[in-house]
C-alpha cells in the first residue's frame, strides 16, 4: 500500500458543520506536514438521504476554508468494487441475513465500547436464501474472526478489541440494498491505495471491525489516528457536534481564514484565533501540539 496517501471523506447527506470542517483541516495539515497527497473522498453512496446540490455544497465548504485535494473521489462510482468484495465474503460463507432488530439488540442489554448495543451473533447459522446475496431481502452481515485485534493508534490509544464479541458481526448490507458503512470504507481506502486514516475519535471503537474486513479481503491496512471532537449540549447532555451551525449559516458569520483561525485556536495548533489560511499552519503543525481531549463548542 502507497504511505504517501491520506484522506478525508465527509458523508454528504447533510450541510459541513463546524466539526467537519475541523476534521477536514486536522486530516488536511497531517497529510500537507508530511508531504502525503490529500484524497477527498465524498461519501455519496446513501441514495436515501441524499438531495440535490449537496455535493457540490461539501466542496465549497472546504474551498471557502482554504482546503485543497489532490484527488477526488465519488464513493457512489465504486459500487462494481463493494459489490466484488460482497462476493468475495461470500464465496468464503461469510455472509449470512439477519432478522434482528434494533429492539431485539436494546433487549440484550449488552453495551458496545462506544455505548451502543451489541449484536449478539444470534443469525450466524442461518444459510443464505440464495446462492447470490442480491437476491436476499433481509440485512445481510458478515461473520468475522472470533480473534482479539491488538492496535495502538497514532495518538496512542489502545484500540485493541475482539470486535466480534465486543461489538458483534457487522452489517455489510442494509434491507434496503445499500451497502455499509463498515464495508465500504475498507473497500474503498483499499481502491484509493490509503495508508494514513486521521478521523474523530467516535469512529476509533470501528477500527478493530475494519481491521477484520481488511484481512478478510485481503487488504493491507492503513495506519490510524483519531482526534479530539467538538461537542455541544443537546438534551441536557453532551453528543457530537452536528447540524447546529450550518455551513450556510456559518458563512454569513465568518470569513474563511477568520473560520480557520478560530479552529486553529480551538485546535490548540495556534496560541491566537487571527484570520490565518491552512497553508500558513503546516510549517510549524505538530500533532504533540493538538489538544486531546473533547470540546464544547458554543
Amino acid at each position: 500500500m502507497t504511505p504517501g496517501r491520506t484522506r478525508f471523506a465527509p458523508s454528504i447527506t447533510g450541510e459541513a458543520h463546524p466539526g467537519t470542517l475541523l476534521a477536514a483541516l486536522l486530516c488536511w495539515l497531517d497529510a500537507r506536514s508530511f508531504g502525503r497527497e490529500f484524497v477527498l473522498r465524498l461519501e455519496d453512496l446513501d441514495h436515501t438521504r441524499l438531495r440535490p446540490g449537496q455535493r457540490e455544497a461539501m466542496l465549497e465548504a472546504l474551498a471557502w476554508l482554504g482546503l485543497d485535494w489532490d484527488v477526488l473521489v465519488l464513493q457512489s462510482e465504486l459500487g462494481h468494487q463493494h459489490e466484488a468484495a460482497l462476493d468475495a465474503l461470500q464465496a468464503q460463507g461469510l455472509l449470512y441475513p439477519c432478522f434482528c432488530s434494533r429492539k431485539d439488540r436494546k433487549a440484550s442489554g449488552r453495551r458496545t465500547p462506544d455505548g451502543g448495543f451489541a449484536y449478539g451473533n444470534h443469525c450466524r447459522d442461518r444459510p443464505m436464501p440464495s446462492a447470490d446475496w442480491r437476491n436476499c431481502e433481509q440485512p445481510l452481515r458478515a461473520r468475522l474472526p472470533d480473534g482479539r485485534v491488538a492496535l495502538v493508534d497514532g495518538s496512542g490509544t489502545d484500540l485493541s478489541q475482539t470486535p466480534a464479541v465486543e461489538m458483534g458481526d457487522p452489517i455489510v448490507r442494509r434491507n434496503d440494498g445499500v451497502i455499509a458503512y463498515h464495508l465500504v470504507v475498507v473497500v474503498d481506502d483499499a481502491a484509493s491505495e490509503i495508508g494514513h486514516v486521521v478521523r474523530g475519535r467516535d469512529l476509533a471503537n470501528s477500527t478493530a471491525t475494519q481491521i477484520h474486513l481488511q484481512t478478510l479481503l485481503g487488504y493491507a491496512h492503513p495506519q490510524y489516528r483519531h482526534h479530539f471532537l467538538l461537542l455541544e449540549t443537546r438534551e441536557q447532555k453532551l453528543a457530537k457536534l452536528h447540524g447546529s451551525l450550518p455551513f450556510g449559516e456559518l458563512k454569513t458569520r465568518y470569513t474563511g481564514p477568520e473560520f480557520c483561525g478560530v479552529l486553529a485556536k480551538l485546535a490548540g495548533i495556534r496560541e491566537t484565533d487571527a484570520p490565518c489560511v491552512p497553508a500558513e499552519l503546516v510549517s510549524s503543525f505538530d500533532w504533540r501540539r493538538v489538544r486531546a481531549d473533547d470540546l464544547l463548542f458554543e
